[in-house]
């Protein structure tokens, strides 16, 4: 049996748990709760209700194209992105 090394974290892939933690921190950040940004998506066509919204959050089960239309909705422009080593 070969022992493999762990992949370096630079090159891990950001998991379900670091995407939601963005989404979650850029709401705090403008001081927005699921229920503005359930008005937001709305207004950009994407219809979600809240408890929805709320449980894929949560679980960070969501695709990429949706937590684009989540930070358009609230206005974020930018995210920046830290991985701890």
């Amino acid at each position: 049996m070969t022992n493999i090394p762990p992949e370096p974290l630079a090159h891990r892939p950001l998991g379900s748990e670091e995407v939601k933690g963005i989404l979650k921190a850029e709401l705090k950040r403008r001081g927005l709760t699921y229920a503005q940004l359930v008005e937001r998506l709305a207004d950009q066509g994407v219809i979600e209700t809240e408890a929805n919204l709320r449980n894929k959050i949560s679980r960070g089960a969501f695709t990429a194209a949706f937590f684009v239309q989540c930070l358009s909705a609230i206005g974020c422009e930018v995210v920046q992105i830290k991985i701890n080593r």
